[in-house]
């Protein structure tokens, strides 16, 4: 009978896509490539969801008919409308998304209310367990928890919607898993309802794999993931709490990771979460070269493997339970850093930034001390003695001042070495910085009546070493005023020693050996 089940839904299925689609075709109900996001090149209708819902609600009046014939009650009534009820307002959502479009809020906005509808049906989160206890909730926590669940399943399986065959491929192996937990767990109800939307998506995706000739639309997609989110609650009031959250959770891995990121990686590039982007993982996998196909069927695989980890869980021992989770760990970790997303990258770097963050600090205080040091250099000996204790320490090479007047002919610039005759420059290996150099910081630094005096650069030979500093230390810590008074001091001194007049030998006056 379950065999039975699938395959008449799968037949009707396969046969209502594609004559809608066909219909679609001769109508012109066809959407056109029109966004950069958009991966098909030429107009196909957005119509597979239309045959999902009509397929359910079929197999529903089937086994309700069946059921005044003396045969098999299949399906309660109870389940059947309590969960198919609010998915029609999912599929009218859907649907005229597809046709006329709609905005985000306005898409949340009747999602939410379908998921209220769900809950006051008796599908909704009413008991949290946590080991061998567990507890009842009220509707003030049961309801918001409901519709987080909802939603967050619902647009999981749309924002995946962006390879032929992906949301339902991905969808058909979540249905297997959830009809061997029917099946072991005796709901017939259940179980019925998964095979007869399992069936119904086999049926699509028939049409609906690369290259394909129909796409579900948002009124399948958001179909999908609300009847597989409302499947779940259903199965989760009489399980053990590992069954009824964990597995789910698992077996629907692919969309729930996908929507994850997004929202992270949305959140953290200061993007809102709901405009669309071609940044998903599945865009990503394009855009590193794979093909559409090769992709699809790289993202079964994923899909594939969520499943089987999520069965594991049907035995939740302690040893079960960590080779599950450290397999899920990893493998994830490694996926989102083989996927090389900017948000994460960076996200990565701050994570080592604060492990290393009492190096950070200490680099930062001695940019301060150095600053104060700098008040009572008067000499080019001092200076250069200040500034390398501090710069060498934190990973440059070494310096220069490049003034905006002429040096003094005479200077004597020990230990810098005059480039020219505006050019100071101290490399702690003696070696030229502006050719060897891979990395400088440049700072102007001018007089206090605004007369620019010099441009003050640190070079950097390595890019690969750790360097833990906070640039913002040179501008905020008060050294580029302090670098500023010195170099001040300095060029005063110069200008005096200039100006004063050295006494021939010949006029100094000698005493006598006499006296007179």
């Amino acid at each position: 009978m379950q065999l039975v089940v699938f395959i008449i839904a799968l037949l009707s299925s396969a046969a209502l896509t594609r004559w809608i689609r066909d219909l679609a075709i001769a109508r012109n109900w066809v959407a056109p490539p029109g966004s950069g996001r958009h991966l098909h090149t030429r107009p196909t209708p957005r119509l597979g969801g239309v045959a999902i819902f009509l397929t359910l609600w079929e197999m529903t009046l089937i086994a309700r008919l069946s059921s005044y014939f003396g045969m098999t009650d299949m399906v309660s009534p109870h389940l059947a409308l309590g969960i198919l009820g609010p998915a029609t307002i999912i599929f009218a959502l859907g649907l005229v998304d597809d046709i006329r479009g709609l905005g985000p809020y306005t898409k949340v906005a009747v999602q939410i209310v379908a998921a209220t509808l769900l809950f006051v049906n008796g599908f909704g989160i009413s008991h949290l367990s946590i080991g061998a206890g567990g507890a009842t909730v009220g509707w003030i926590i049961g309801l918001p928890l409901t519709i987080v669940w909802v939603l967050w399943i619902t647009n999981a399986f749309n924002l995946i919607d962006g390879l032929d065959g992906l949301a339902a491929g991905s969808a058909l192996f979540s249905t297997l898993v959830i009809c061997v937990i029917a099946i072991l767990g005796h709901n017939n109800s259940i179980l019925f309802l998964t095979l007869a939307l399992a069936g119904a998506i086999a049926g699509v995706l028939r049409y609906n794999f690369n290259p394909a000739s129909i796409f579900l639309g948002d009124c399948g997609s958001l179909l999908i993931g609300f009847i597989l989110s409302a499947i779940a609650l259903a199965g989760s009031q009489k399980s053990p709490t590992m069954v009824a959250v964990a597995i789910p959770i698992v077996s629907l891995g692919l969309p729930i990771l996908d929507v994850t990121i997004a929202v992270i990686r949305r959140i953290l590039s200061g993007h809102r979460i709901f405009v669309a982007d071609r940044e998903h993982i599945h865009h990503k996998l394009i855009n590193r070269g794979v093909s559409h196909k090769q992709a699809v069927l790289m993202l079964y695989g994923v899909s594939a493997c969520f499943g089987l980890l999520s069965l594991l869980l049907l035995n939740p021992d302690s040893q079960t339970i960590g080779i599950v989770l450290g397999v899920l760990g990893i493998g994830v970790l490694v996926g989102v850093q083989q996927l090389r997303y900017h948000e994460f990258l960076e996200l990565g770097q701050v994570a080592v930034r604060s492990l290393n963050l009492r190096q950070v600090i200490a680099n930062n205080v001695s940019i301060r001390r150095t600053a104060a040091a700098l008040e009572s250099c008067e000499t080019i000996g001092e200076s250069c003695r200040v500034l390398q204790n501090c710069l060498q320490p934190i990973g440059f090479d070494g310096f220069d001042l490049h003034f905006s007047s002429d040096l003094p002919a005479a200077l004597e610039c020990a230990p810098f070495k005059q480039i020219d005759r505006t050019k100071l420059q101290l490399s702690w290996d003696q070696s030229p910085l502006s050719t060897e150099a891979n990395w400088s910081l440049s700072l102007c630094l001018a007089a206090s009546n605004g007369r620019r005096l010099a441009r003050f650069t640190v070079y950097r030979k390595s890019t690969v070493a750790p360097f833990w500093v906070d640039l913002n230390a040179f501008t905020t810590t008060g050294f580029i005023l302090a670098l500023s008074r010195m170099v001040e001091r300095l060029q005063d001194r110069w200008l005096i020693e200039e100006l004063t007049p050295q006494r021939p030998a010949w006029r100094t006056p000698v005493a006598s050996a006499t006296g007179t």
